[in-house]
Formats: C-alpha cells, sequence, structure tokens
C-alpha cells in the first residue's frame, strides 16, 4: 500500500476507532478480481478498531444458477414476487456467496461467521398480489450480532430472513443493509457494486460525489427511472438511511483496487457520498484551525492569487476567518474584515483547496460572509484581486470600484503592497 495512503487515514483513525461500518456487497462484487483486495482492506479496517459487518447479494450468483437450472426466476433481488423454485434458488445462491465471504475472510486472517439475525415475515399480498416467499424484515437480532463483533467476528448477514416457525423468506439486501445498519447504530453503510457511483443524468461518464439529503430525495423523484435497478434500490435505500440516523452512505465501484480505503478515508472519495445535512457547513475559525488556514492560504499566495498573510497576522485575526468543512475537515477559507468608521467590510482571504475546486465551496463562502457583513449593519463590502476578478463579479454581483474606494486605512496598504489588484464593491443597502 502507498505511504501516502497510511498518512491521509490517520486524521480519520480517532474519529472512527469502535464505530461500525455496515459493508453491503453485490454478488458481482464478489466474484470480481478484486475481491481478495476488498478483504484486505477490511483487515485494514478492522486493525484500526473499526467494527464491520458485512451484507451480501446474490442477484449475480441467482442470474447464472438459474440458467445453469433452465429455471426463470420470478425476481432477482428480493424486492418481487419470489416463488418456490426461485427461493430455492436464492437460498443455494447466498449459502454460496456467505461461504465465498468466509473463505477470504480466513484467506485475511479474520474470523466471521454467517448468521440467521434477520427475523422477517410475509410481505403479504401487494397490489394484488401475492408476493409469497418475498419477505420483509421485522427485527434485527442486535444481541447476536454484538455478540460476534465483542469477538471480533465480522457477521455475515446473507438476504435471507427467518420466522418465529422456521420459514425462510427472500430479502432485498439493499434494504437489508440499511435495516442492520439502523438497528446497530453504524456511522456508515457502503454499498460496493459494479457501477461507479450514482450517475449525473445528462453527463455520461459523470457521478454525483455528494448529495445532501435533500438532493439525494430531489435526484430520486426526478430521475429514478433513468437509473438501473440496483442504482434506484440503493438510491432509495439510502435516503431512508440517512433519514433514519446513519449519517452517511457511500456507493462505489467495489472493483476499484483501495477504493474501499480511498472512499472512507479521504474526502473527495471515489463514488457518491449521500449525507445527512450536517456534513459540511461553515464555521468561525479557532486557533486550532491556524494551520489549516495558513496551508490555504500559502497555496493562493504560490498561484499568486493571495497576497503573503504572516501566521502571526492571521493569528491576531482568527475570529475574522471563517472555514468550510467537508467531514469536519478545512476544506476553504474566508475572512470578513470590518471597518466600522466607513460601515464598510472586506471578503478577504477566499481561498479552497484544489482538491475541492468546482464544488461551488468558494460560492458558499463569499455568501457566508455577505450574510455576515448585513448582520452587522454594514453597507457595503468590498473585495481585491488580481485573478478572480471575473468570479467575483459573475458569481457575487461585485461591481469595478477604484482605490478611492477603501476605507483610508486599507488604502494604505494597498498602495504599500504594489499589487495594484482590481477593487470590487457591493452595496449592501
Amino acid at each position: 500500500m502507498r505511504l501516502t495512503i497510511y498518512r491521509e487515514i490517520l486524521p480519520y483513525v480517532p474519529r472512527f476507532k469502535d464505530k461500525l461500518f455496515v459493508i453491503a456487497l453485490d454478488g458481482a462484487v464478489v466474484e470480481d478480481d478484486n475481491f481478495r483486495n476488498l478483504l484486505r482492506d477490511i483487515a485494514l479496517l478492522r486493525s484500526l478498531s473499526i467494527k464491520v459487518a458485512l451484507v451480501h447479494g446474490a442477484t449475480h450468483q441467482i442470474r447464472r444458477l438459474a440458467s445453469a437450472m433452465n429455471i426463470t426466476p420470478t425476481n432477482l433481488d428480493g424486492s418481487g414476487v419470489t416463488d418456490t423454485d426461485t427461493l430455492r434458488l436464492a437460498l443455494l445462491a447466498s449459502a454460496r456467496v456467505s461461504w465465498e465471504l468466509l473463505e477470504g475472510l480466513s484467506a485475511a486472517d479474520l474470523r466471521g461467521a454467517v448468521s440467521n439475525a434477520l427475523v422477517a415475515h410475509p410481505a403479504g399480498i401487494l397490489q394484488g398480489i401475492d408476493h409469497q416467499h418475498t419477505g420483509k424484515v421485522e427485527r434485527i437480532d442486535t444481541s447476536m450480532l454484538q455478540a460476534l463483533l465483542e469477538r471480533e467476528i465480522i457477521p455475515v448477514v446473507p438476504p435471507i430472513g427467518c420466522d418465529g416457525e422456521g420459514h425462510s423468506f427472500r430479502l432485498n439486501s439493499d434494504v437489508v443493509a440499511v435495516e442492520v445498519a439502523r438497528a446497530m447504530g453504524a456511522v456508515k453503510v457502503i454499498y460496493l457494486t459494479i457501477h461507479a457511483g450514482l450517475p449525473i443524468p445528462g453527463e455520461p461518464g459523470e457521478v454525483y460525489r455528494q448529495l445532501k439529503e435533500g438532493e439525494a430525495e430531489h435526484v430520486f423523484k426526478r430521475h429514478a427511472a433513468d437509473y438501473p435497478p440496483e442504482l434506484r434500490s440503493k438510491l432509495e435505500q439510502a435516503i431512508k438511511a440517512v433519514r433514519g440516523g446513519v449519517p452517511r452512505v457511500h456507493v462505489i465501484d467495489g472493483r476499484v483496487e483501495e477504493g474501499l480505503l480511498g472512499e472512507v478515508f479521504s474526502n473527495e472519495g471515489i463514488g457518491t457520498l449521500i449525507h445527512t445535512n450536517e456534513y459540511q457547513e461553515i464555521r468561525s475559525a479557532t486557533r486550532r484551525d491556524l494551520r489549516a488556514i495558513y496551508t490555504l492560504i500559502q497555496g493562493g499566495v504560490e498561484r499568486d492569487e493571495l497576497v503573503r498573510r504572516p501566521r502571526s497576522e492571521l493569528e491576531r485575526h482568527i475570529d475574522d476567518y471563517f472555514v468550510f468543512e467537508l467531514d469536519k475537515m478545512p476544506a476553504g477559507c474566508a475572512a470578513l474584515h470590518v471597518y466600522p468608521d466607513e460601515e464598510m467590510g472586506e471578503l478577504a482571504a477566499v481561498c479552497v483547496d484544489p482538491r475541492f475546486e468546482n464544488r461551488g465551496i468558494g460560492g458558499k463562502l463569499m455568501r457566508y460572509v455577505e450574510d455576515r457583513a448585513r448582520a452587522k449593519g454594514l453597507k457595503t463590502l468590498f473585495c481585491l484581486s488580481t485573478q478572480a476578478f471575473n468570479y467575483f463579479q459573475q458569481k457575487g454581483g461585485f461591481t469595478p470600484g477604484t482605490p478611492d474606494d477603501l476605507p483610508p486605512a486599507r488604502r494604505e496598504r494597498y498602495d504599500k503592497s504594489g499589487r495594484r489588484s482590481m477593487v470590487l464593491l457591493k452595496r449592501l443597502g
């Protein structure tokens, strides 16, 4: 594994220690060449004291078994009608996938156990159709799963549930993953599929990187029909998960080497993240943010976008700064310097980590500072720019001004800098 991966992992270790990830693998991922690498990645998670429960699907295996046995299944994913022959296929396929997971865990020096923790009952007659052996999760035997986790045994949960009389019912594995996560208080559901993430309609090859709960719901209402069934199911269940208390749901390509680690231990990830609205926020900076702000600004200085600010100056004016957080890590910053005698404020030090450019972070910081300026009763907001003046005009509604428009104290520093920055103004009244 690359040394950079270890360095990227370190900030996340305290946050995820002793927390539970529910990892849901589609059947096709289990048969991919990257499957063994995935299990090594899971072994790394366990070595960091991150708890893991595995839920798997079996659609790929059911399809292949059905062809070999010359049986036409009534449904493949456990969401439709399950007749007797299809239930038999599902039991055989699920047993095989569960065993492959146990084999892989053993090869990675991990202990695993297949559980019967899903208590289910018949889905019943829906819209006049008897769904026969299709089931619905009634409850999760959390004490069983917790007992396994406490003994450092990874639970393997197949998409089959049983009722109190020993009858088996086929379940949808996407649903099972969410039900397990909610019942066990997991901090993540990670769907490993054969898709790069949730596609952006009309933009071939592009996927959503992050969707807040409300945004995900909007996508589902507008574009669910454009998605293949397996992604439509995952989007629907992701929305249910974040509403039910699971902070984050990831949809990633399980065939990408180190993709699981790249998704979990970085802000940018490799697939789609659906999260609660608290995932990202703008907040006032504290002294603990000095190093991050200094690093962000230094990047802008090196690109000749920002004027150099000594660390001592940042410390003196730290109360003027705001940081934009992604998953509790600063991804951008901005400042509001107030000139009360002139009822003016300066929007300054707007900077975004290059890894997170083109995500609207700069615009959000700009609007946030403007709102703070209005709340302070300022009449005018100004900014200085040598390269981004078009951005401030087009995205922020600023108009060109002159150095004479600056407050006297700021005009003095402007003249001494020699940068000849463009002066931009926005009336707030």
